[in-house]
């Protein structure tokens, strides 16, 4: 009995990298070659092809009936591509997908699901049969026009390529992603991309960018429009890289009243409608597109996805240039012309080089068929020679097949015969006796002879392959022309300007309201400018009341300051109504902890704000520099310990000095212009203060004094002109204001 091999004795010491790479190579090969991506000559990967293969032998011609795909997976994973039964099943739904592939090359029967994304049902639900298309494709396979190589297992043949005039690589397009490299070719129009090759048969050395003058873009399966320039369609073809922004077609349609709605027919290519559905309801929800307010799909065969506007005031242009740039209406499809050249290398090619090597394997092809139908003619010719022979001498033939116990050599002595002359005549039945007349067989002969003459001189005389080919592609062309429902462009290329930036007045109903935030921070929007008194006299929860009340628009946007320094920013139209107390302003926005509100204000992009803190110092800011993007709002005065801030003001236009007043009682007044101009930071000294704070601060024209209010139910206003005494620099401490001047130090009473 021997002993068991040691399996450490098959072990090789080689470097790991050099190891890792020699496999890893061989999987990168073998992923980009035999999987990821297409041929050029084509247009089909390993699985589609042997698919289509697999359906051919079945007989699933497009006149023959349907088989089940659960047979035809089958037959593919078990013959000529060893691997899951999911994966090609997968693959063989997609050429039947009409909105998938411009020409399905499969005439799917039952559920090979829908654009809404939903799944196809199970491949023993299915069957299946070949289209014309796929017949293109296929034709000329039984005629040597091919090299087939052996299967996985060497049991049966597969061909390498398809011979089909069809331009199956650019008709129908192709996606994958290999090892390191990754192709994307969008589906294009047949009958533009035959009028292209013709006119590159005649004049090879075409300029590339001429081109677009028969492929004008991308022919989707689900329409769409094309809305790049010219130009840069050109350069995508041109080189073989690029994108193409795709958009929904749609138009409008008017109601009665006045009111209408935007109707959209066609989706973007690879776009699932019912997730397109759900973002735009999305942006409805979450009030990201206050102009649209609902969306309805109606679809049943044809698509009709209904967009109704906010109010019949709306902008279209307005309302499709938002969903546009916020939904997959409008998408970007990548072009990316990788492919597999005749030698199987991988390169990207520009629309010139995959039309012309496309081109080049058609005339390999004619060539191959013509010397195969070269070798039938000469082997009918000789069949021919010999019946005449046996026709002539037919009662010494049969006097010969009659008498000698061994025939056939006997023939092939005296008539001088070959050997498959000698074997059609022995293997030729009595009844064919009658058909071997000499004029028929003559005839028949002169008619090959005729036809082997053609093809000979085809062979010989480039020119007449030039024109032999633009024959064959004017036939095909015919099958798949503009006037033909499945050869009629279904994409529109039709250039159209980048979506544009809409500003929010465009996109709210610009209506007045009336913001009111209460003490415990509570604030909603009535409808219309309210007299002040009377939102300030609005029902509020027991123990609240009024802080801040002011008119606004639904399109402004309102800042909110607390005394931490922090700005937060409100969507005026996002404020809830004023029926009820409203809602706690803390759920639209993030407050810190205790911080309290010091000011709400409809921001004006231009104005000018005072800002100061509790300790005496501020500066000037931007009311467009305050606004902030997220909840957490954007710090703008960076308070020192123990102060707040304090005072946020608006500075009129004319206004030129600034009056602050601690509670030392104690005021300055300065130019407006010593003040620095910032977008965050603690500012600079007002006013010093050797105990308490700043009470008060406001800016005012000097030359028409200071005024303040009187106090009491008079409604008296008192105004100083002469401010000089406290005229200094700023911060200084200042001295006691003018004779009655409020006790409460604020300006405003």
């Amino acid at each position: 009995m021997t002993e068991p091999a040691d399996p450490f004795d098959s072990i090789v010491d080689a470097p790991f990298d050099s190891a890792l790479s020699e496999r890893y190579l061989v999987y990168a090969l073998s992923t980009i070659t035999a999987r990821s991506l297409p041929d050029v000559r084509d247009g089909l990967k390993p699985v589609h092809r042997r698919l289509l293969w697999a359906m051919r032998l079945l007989r699933l011609d497009p006149a023959a009936g349907y088989k089940k795909c659960a047979r035809v997976v089958g037959d593919v994973i078990g013959k000529y591509h060893p691997h899951g039964d999911q994966s090609v099943y997968d693959a063989m739904v997609r050429l039947a997908q009409t909105f998938s592939l411009r020409y399905p090359l499969v005439d799917g029967q039952g559920n090979f699901g829908n654009i809404d994304g939903d799944n196809a049902a199970a491949m023993r639900y299915t069957e299946a049969k070949l289209t014309l298309a796929a017949g293109d494709l296929m034709a000329g396979l039984d005629e040597g026009t091919v090299d087939f190589r052996p299967t996985y297992n060497g049991e049966e043949e597969e061909p390498e390529v398809f011979p089909g005039l069809f331009p199956n690589l650019l008709a129908n397009g192709a996606s994958g992603i290999a090892v390191g490299m990754a192709t994307a070719i969008p589906p294009h129009n047949v009958a533009e991309l035959i009028d292209a090759a013709t006119h590159l048969i005649d004049t090879p050395d075409a300029d590339p960018r001429m081109l677009t003058q028969f492929v004008r873009g991308p022919d989707l399966p689900t329409g769409g429009a094309i809305v790049d320039p010219a130009a840069s369609i050109t350069e995508a073809y041109a080189t073989g890289r690029g994108a193409f922004r795709v958009r929904a077609r749609y138009h409008e349609e008017k109601e009665k009243g006045g009111g209408w709605s935007i109707v959209v027919t066609e989706i973007p290519y690879q776009v699932g409608k019912s997730k397109l559905i759900e973002d735009i309801a999305a942006l409805i929800n979450e009030r990201k597109l206050p102009i649209l307010a609902d969306v309805r799909d109606e679809s049943d065969a044809e698509i009709r996805i209904v967009l109704e506007p906010r109010s019949r005031t709306v902008d279209p242009s307005v309302l499709m240039d938002g969903l546009f740039r916020m939904t997959e209406l409008e998408t970007r499809i990548p072009l990316n012309l990788n492919v597999l050249d005749a030698q199987r290398t991988p390169r990207v090619m520009s629309l010139k080089e995959a039309l012309a090597a496309w081109i080049e394997h058609q005339f390999e092809v004619m060539l191959r068929r013509a010397r195969h139908r070269l070798a039938r003619i000469d082997e009918r010719i000789e069949l021919l020679d010999g019946y005449l022979i046996a026709y002539l001498n037919l009662d010494r033939v049969i006097q010969i097949i009659r008498q000698e116990d061994e025939p056939k050599p006997v023939l092939m002595a005296e008539f001088a015969l070959s050997d498959r002359q000698a074997e059609a005549i022995l293997n030729m039945r009595l009844r064919s006796l009658r058909k071997l007349e000499e004029m028929e067989i003559r005839g028949e002969r002169e008619k090959l002879d005729k036809e082997r003459k053609t093809l000979a001189e085809l062979i010989d005389s480039p020119l007449k392959q030039r024109n032999r080919l633009k024959r064959d592609l004017a036939k095909l062309r015919e099958r798949y022309g503009p006037e033909t429902p499945l050869g009629r462009r279904r994409t529109l290329i039709e250039e159209a300007a980048p979506t544009r930036d809409i500003p929010l007045e465009a996109m709210i109903d610009r209506e007045p309201i009336t913001v009111i935030l209460s003490q415990r921070g509570w604030i909603r929007a009535m409808k219309g400018h309210v007299a002040l008194d009377q939102a300030e006299a609005a029902k509020f929860k027991e123990g609240d009341g009024p802080l801040f009340a002011f008119h606004a628009q639904t399109t402004d946007k309102l800042l909110l300051a607390t005394d931490n320094g922090r700005f937060h920013t409100l969507g005026a139209d996002r404020l809830p109504g004023g029926r009820g107390f409203g809602e706690p302003v803390r759920l639209m926005v993030d407050l810190e902890g205790d911080a309290a509100p010091v000011a709400l204000f409809a921001a004006q992009p231009a104005a000018r704000l005072l800002l100061v803190s509790s300790d005496g110092r501020g500066f000037v800011a931007r009311s467009s520099e305050l606004l902030a993007e997220t909840r957490k709002g954007k710090q703008v005065v960076n308070v020192r310990a123990d102060a707040k801030l304090k005072i946020v003001r608006p500075i009129a236009g004319d206004e030129d000095y600034v009056a602050i007043v601690g509670d030392n009682r104690k005021l300055v007044v300065f130019p407006l212009d010593e003040l620095p101009e910032m977008a965050r930071g603690q500012g600079v000294q007002l006013q010093k203060y050797r105990e308490g704070g700043m009470a008060d601060a406001l800016t005012f024209r000097f030359e028409r004094g200071l005024s303040w209010a009187m106090g009491g139910e008079s409604g008296r206003v008192r105004t100083e002109a002469d401010l000089t005494p406290w005229r200094v620099a700023r911060g200084a401490t200042g001295r006691m204001p003018p004779v009655g001047f409020p006790r409460s130090n604020r300006f405003a009473g």
